[in-house]
């Protein structure tokens, strides 16, 4: 093995180390300093790997968008550590005594139960109090929702979750929540480039260990206790019949809050997951943690059937986002989870109802929003209701700024069915808003199954389908959107393309978003965009179906549905 020297180490690489021991320098975790140190050793000895790797984590930096951070626990600007933490939380602190009138700024902290979330917190909370901005931590390890509360509950400047919600399990992450006007929704821009501009200033000027930290309050339950309160009274209903429900939390936070919004509820407690339930941040029964993935509720399957369940709960692992299965006797798991617009549109179907019986005959009563990426079917649900509609950008940091807001959802298995609570999808009130639902029909002798049926015959089959590419190399996202803008195609899947819609200008009320929107024949859409969390691209596929009986409607969505997927596959191989 060659030995250490000025000939074995490039120009770049000798530039690289000098960056990364300023780093080591800085950082207070002994664990990531050393890691560190190890992959000097190795590229000081001449290790290619070692050496693409150190490029990787210092020649860019974690953005901080619109979605906060999000990254693998790891040494350097490119990874999320105690440094860069450190720095978004002075850049955060920058940003509300800029903003500051009269008042200190102030900020909510949560965290869940993922790798160094808890002290990812604790750096948050002293840095903002060192800074001089009131910083409250919240009590323990606690679901996102319960911090979205926290913001508007408390009157406070602004929130910060860490979490990395349904990440791979060495992922974590860092969300920002705006209160005031913002009413505590996710940060949008500018708020996110003036932060972004901030933490650059700090990251360039001041070493970590020379910020000021200072004393931070502890939040006590009674945050809780309000959010469990109001939950249970606003998002739900007491039950007319006691559905059989298997719950899992995903290896997450959920539980404990969930098991006490159901009781005030009124619904007897579900059978658990127990190998799920309890916060475990190596989630050692999923490879990643997201209901969506396949395999990941296999254990829910095989619980429900034991006990012969009507209905799976499933949460996310920070317990923003919901997954529901129904008992399905044409599959070999017996239960089907149930797509994220499907739940959605039961959900704003609800919601309408309630929304228009409220309203008695004084014109429309609210909005129904979804992201553009989520099913055309909820603005039906609108139009027959004389509800207004509105499609935004994806994200729940657009979906809850939509005027005079009912209900919102996005495809992604984010629900937003209490606004005047949480301004933010909340996997929680949704679940007790969707068991309100089931209860409600199985006292009447029918299903969710049944529910679906009744939703097709009233508004028509909406099917959608997606197609995740998830990718190593970011590039080749960039390559394929980019190609597809070049060489736009006439037909997909022998759908005719009538109109391709290139958002990343802008398009109408939409702020300019990497998005594509293929307007097909016979009222089929296609969207193309790579995802704000994940190196993925994402191809969302809908089809409707307006003719015919019950069985009629959904052959013909599906064929459509098919065809697209097949003819986009070959476009993005």
């Amino acid at each position: 093995m060659p030995q250490p020297d000025a000939l074995s180490t490039s120009d770049a690489d000798r530039d690289r180390i000098a960056q990364a021991d300023a780093w080591i320098a800085q950082d207070p975790d002994p664990e990531t300093r050393a890691e560190l140190e190890q992959l000097i050793a190795r590229v000081q000895a001449g290790d290619a790997a070692a050496s693409a790797d150190l490029a990787d984590r210092f020649d860019q930096r974690l953005a901080f968008g619109t979605a906060g951070l999000r990254g693998e626990i790891a040494a350097g600007p490119n990874r999320m550590n105690r440094v860069l933490v450190s720095q978004a939380a002075a850049g955060l602190a920058a940003y509300l005594l800029e903003r500051a009138t009269d008042e200190t700024p102030s900020a909510v902290i949560g965290y869940d139960g993922r790798r160094n979330s808890a002290v990812f917190a604790r750096d948050t909370a002293e840095i903002l109090a060192g800074a001089g901005v009131r910083a409250v931590l919240l009590p323990r390890l606690l679901p996102t929702p319960v911090l979205a509360f926290a913001v508007r509950h408390l009157g406070m400047s602004a929130g910060v979750m860490v979490t990395a919600s349904h990440n791979p399990p060495n992922d974590n992450g860092y969300k920002v929540y705006l209160g005031g006007r913002d009413h505590g929704s996710q940060i949008v821009s500018p708020a996110d480039a003036e932060i972004a501009a901030h933490i650059a200033g700090v990251a360039a000027t001041t070493p970590v260990l020379d910020l000021p930290r200072g004393a931070y309050e502890t939040a006590d339950d009674s945050v809780v206790d309000t959010y469990v309160q109001r939950t249970a009274l606003e998002a739900g209903h007491a039950p007319a019949a006691q559905p059989k429900v298997v719950y899992t939390a995903m290896h997450g936070v959920g539980w404990e809050t969930a098991a006490r919004v159901l009781a005030d509820a009124g619904f007897d407690a579900p059978t658990l997951v127990d190998a799920q339930i309890a916060p475990d941040a190596a989630f050692p029964t999923v490879a990643f943690p997201n209901p969506e993935e396949p395999g990941a509720m296999d254990l829910s399957f095989a619980r429900a059937r034991e006990v012969d369940a009507d209905l799976i709960v499933a949460n996310d692992p920070d317990a923003d986002r919901l997954a529901i299965a129904i008992p399905d006797p044409g599959v070999s798991e017996g239960y089907r989870r149930l797509t994220g617009n499907e739940v959605g549109l039961l959900l704003g179907w609800r919601a309408a109802r309630q929304a228009a019986g409220a309203s008695g005959d004084s014109g429309p009563a609210g909005t129904l929003a979804c992201s553009i990426v989520s099913s055309p079917g909820l603005a039906e649900i609108a139009d027959a209701y004389d509800l207004d509609f509105e499609a935004t950008l994806t994200g729940f940091k657009w979906i809850s700024r939509a005027p005079n807001l009912v209900f919102g959802f996005e495809e992604a298995l984010g629900y937003l069915v209490n606004p005047g609570t949480v301004r933010d999808k909340d996997g929680i009130s949704a679940a007790v808003a969707f068991l309100s639902l089931t209860a409600e029909l199985r006292a009447n002798g029918r299903t969710v199954a049944d529910h679906l049926d009744e939703f097709v015959e009233r508004f028509g089959c909406h099917l959608s389908g997606q197609i995740s590419i998830r990718v190593t190399d970011l590039s080749r996202i960039g390559a394929v959107m980019a190609r597809l803008r070049a060489e736009p195609p006439a037909s997909v899947g022998g759908v005719r393309v009538e109109r391709i819609e290139d958002l990343s200008h802008g398009f109408g009320s939409l702020a300019p978003s990497d998005v594509l929107r293929f307007v097909m024949q016979g009222g089929a859409r296609i969207m193309v965009r790579p995802s704000g969390t994940e190196p993925k691209l994402k191809v969302y596929l809908d089809a409707a179906a307006h003719d015919g009986t019950v069985a009629e409607r959904r052959a013909a969505a599906s064929a459509t549905l098919e065809a697209l997927e097949g003819g986009m596959r070959e476009l993005i191989a």
